[in-house]
């Protein structure tokens, strides 16, 4: 049984923090007590505006980048518990309480000052099948949260092939290994010389958001930039 699904079971009732396993506080949510939530950090200043990740500006990203900036709100790994790791498999699995959270804090969190120049919002998908199992999708919801934010429309864009295994469930070499025909466009979808703001949950290697970036540019986009819940560095 996976750790977020334990926690879970283990202190339903139970007047202790999910996270860190401390006592309540009194700025709990969704049974996580105020520190925990004081995880989601933000990504460490003079980031790569393109991969958000710290490297030396003469060196390249050290993964292939097909948009023209990227970001991310929180640092997937940071707090103790690392939050962010702890979060976004148990909300996948079925916890709705903190995805609540979790939104409602996107919602006011502090977006890139360049996400307000984008004409529309669009989501990385996730395959139908698995959609329909958890039946919500963490990062389309993130967009549609983005989207209201912004006063810019929503617009699905995108579909994943069914037969693509998760990519949490993947190696990272095998996550790199995303063929391009994984993802594609949907039919009747016009996004010719419009600006897209891409969104997901999670930006690990970038695999997703680079195929999907690709998608939308093959499509005649004018210009796709990213911005991710989390990133793991």
């Amino acid at each position: 049984m996976s750790l977020p699904r334990l926690l879970r079971r283990s202190f339903q009732g139970i007047t202790r923090c999910r996270g860190c396993l401390g006592p309540l506080d009194a700025p709990a949510e969704a049974g996580l007590c105020g520190q925990c939530w004081e995880g989601l950090l933000p990504l460490p200043e003079g980031r790569c505006p393109l991969c958000a990740r710290l490297h030396d500006e003469a060196s390249p990203c050290p993964d292939p980048v097909a948009w023209a900036l990227g970001d991310a709100l929180w640092d997937y790994h940071g707090g103790r518990p690392p939050l962010g790791a702890l979060l976004v498999p148990a909300i996948k699995e079925g916890e709705r309480g903190w995805q609540q959270v979790l939104l409602r804090r996107a919602a006011a969190a502090e977006l890139p000052d360049w996400a307000a120049e984008m004409d529309a919002v669009t989501a990385a998908p996730s395959a139908l099948p698995r959609r329909l199992f958890r039946g919500f999708d963490l990062g389309e919801e993130a967009a549609q949260v983005f989207a209201r934010r912004l006063q810019r429309p929503f617009v699905a864009t995108l579909r994943k092939a069914w037969w693509r295994p998760r990519q949490a469930t993947r190696t990272e070499t095998e996550r790199r290994r995303l063929p391009r025909k994984a993802i594609t466009l949907r039919p009747s979808v016009h996004i010719q010389g419009r600006r897209l703001l891409l969104v997901d949950d999670v930006w690990t290697t970038g695999t997703t958001l680079l195929r999907c970036a690709q998608a939308l540019l093959a499509a005649g986009a004018a210009e796709v930039r990213v911005l991710t819940l989390f990133r793991a560095l």
